[in-house]
């Protein structure tokens, strides 16, 4: 009896020490969240996608620690950390890597890569007069990968950028960004590549895009040049490969490109959406709030851009929200508990409405 109250003893004070670890991540009045558990530890650590089943996730890191220059994908089972040891690298190690996404057969994942016009990491460019740009390398084609890393299939093969693919839950469509117009657009096509349709033609940047769960709409970021100078600055970028994603607003459509509207009208840079698992609400990061482009935060907002609520509270850097596809939990990026220094982490969070 007393071995077993001793045990008992020594769970609970176990217990109580997770708790309060989880909630000292968890800041005050982000009251949908009932625990957090910190993933990975150093790096930019970014765009976690569940499996179709909920039991991994692919994720990309650039962790100077874990032997990187630049970003590769890393595979994980939803209840690993990575605090002590590195995690399975299932890109080729080659190039920079962009945007990984489970397939529905949950044993590939498709993601960008520049491997095959150059091992080596493309070189970032560096602030344009000032002002943060986003490069969006011609070298980019979107490749499917077994789980060992091997590549399987090669879904594009246009000159110019293809990146950002994303997968219908009916796992029927993908969506992704290219350049192949001249601009930067939205297109969809099969699994194996076929069946290529464009779904946005207007002037501007539009990506990150991600269907909703029945596989019905899109939502994505997109930006909107409106004035002559807006628009030669975005050309002038665009023709060296670059964007400047400091003003961005949400769009939504039909699955076809139809009915496209605009969902957010907030300022600044509002980016990362993801469908909430009821089809009817959105979860996005922001810094519409700041004036000086720090803190990004997490929102959520009906799909008809009404009920706009705060999720996070941070006075850093919140972004990359996804949901698992049971509803149950979220996983996103943050400079929370990252002692001070620039590090972007992976945290997966108890969801709660």
């Amino acid at each position: 009896m007393r071995n077993q109250l001793s045990i008992l003893f020594l769970v609970l004070i176990y217990s109580c020490l997770d708790t309060a670890n989880n909630n000292e991540l968890i800041y005050q009045d982000e009251k949908n969240f009932s625990s957090i558990r910190q993933v990975t530890y150093g790096g930019d650590n970014a765009e976690a996608y569940w499996s179709f089943d909920d039991k991994k996730l692919v994720f990309q890191s650039n962790y100077k620690n874990w032997g990187l220059e630049c970003d590769q994908m890393f595979l994980m089972d939803s209840e690993d950390t990575f605090e002590s040891h590195v995690p399975k690298m299932v890109s080729t190690g080659y190039g920079r890597t962009t945007c990984a996404y489970f397939m529905p057969d949950n044993e590939h994942i498709l993601y960008g890569s520049t491997h095959l016009k150059d091992n080596k990491c493309p070189e970032v460019p560096l602030r344009r007069e000032g002002k943060y740009v986003w490069p969006i390398y011609d070298s980019f084609d979107i490749f499917v990968s077994d789980l060992e890393g091997n590549i399987v299939n090669q879904l594009t093969k246009e000159i110019g950028y293809d990146a950002e693919a994303t997968i219908s839950p009916k796992g029927d469509k993908i969506v992704f960004t290219s350049t192949r117009s001249g601009d930067l657009e939205l297109y969809t096509m099969n699994l194996d590549g076929s069946d290529v349709k464009q779904i946005t033609d207007v002037l501007g940047y539009d990506g990150g895009a991600f269907f909703s769960p029945d596989g019905s709409k899109i939502i994505f970021r997109a930006s909107r040049p409106k004035t002559k100078d807006e628009i030669d600055e975005y050309k002038s970028l665009f023709s060296q490969g670059l964007v400047q994603p400091t003003n961005m607003e949400l769009f939504i459509c039909n699955s076809d490109g139809s009915d496209l509207r605009q969902l957010t009208f907030l300022g600044n840079a509002n980016w990362s959406p993801f469908f909430h698992p009821s089809g009817e609400k959105i979860i996005f990061s922001s810094n519409f709030e700041s004036e000086r482009g720090f803190p990004f935060n997490l929102y959520m907002i009906d799909i008809d851009g009404k009920n706009l609520k705060r999720v996070t509270h941070s006075d850093t850097f919140d972004a990359f929200p996804v949901f698992s596809n049971d509803g149950k939990k979220l996983a996103f990026s943050s400079n929370r508990n990252n002692g001070g220094t620039r590090d972007t982490n992976l945290f997966i969070a108890e969801w709660k409405d």
